[in-house]
């Protein structure tokens, strides 16, 4: 590929920036697996149905094989392995998971983390009526839902009790 067909763009991925040179049509979640080696994100579908490849854009939850990467540059994007604290410990919604077995073969829990984790910061207390409507367009043929519906309610109440002691 001609260096003219490669575009600069800069990413800031899970509070660190990426400048990399890029084909125009590279997918976000091929530059996050491929250039970046960030290989939490998974891609099920390549059509945007199953919710394997969200990740967070701005805060905003959205499917990273349906995006290109250049159209995210300057953006902060969060995957899945920016959603552990600082201090190495897991978020509210990665512990829920673990609580709740939300989860078994694992390949798509990143795109429930990650879409979870968007939804409760528009809506930090949902019902159960609520939590199967955040996951609704996220696909698992494992789990059959309800210990996700569970995680949704727990990592909810984890966050409730992390803002109470001020340790978000």
């Amino acid at each position: 590929m001609a260096s003219a067909d490669l575009w600069n763009v800069r990413l800031n991925v899970n509070g660190v920036m990426h400048d990399i040179r890029l084909p125009a049509r590279r997918l976000l979640s091929d530059c996050l697996r491929h250039d970046l080696r960030l290989t939490g994100t998974h891609v099920g579908c390549e059509h945007g149905v199953c919710g394997a490849c969200t990740v967070l854009l701005d805060g905003v939850a959205v499917r990273s094989c349906l995006m290109l990467a250049v159209s995210a540059d300057g953006a902060r994007i969060t995957t899945v392995e920016g959603l552990t604290r600082p201090d190495g410990t897991l978020s509210s919604v990665q512990q829920a998971f673990a609580d709740c077995h939300g989860l078994q073969c694992g390949f798509c829990t990143p795109g429930f983390l990650t879409t979870i984790t968007a939804a409760l910061e528009n809506n930090p207390e949902p019902s159960p009526e609520e939590a199967r409507e955040i996951i609704g367009g996220n696909l698992c043929r494992c789990t059959g839902y309800q210990n996700i519906v569970k995680a949704v309610l727990r990592a909810a109440e984890l966050r409730s009790a992390s803002d109470q002691a001020g340790t978000s």
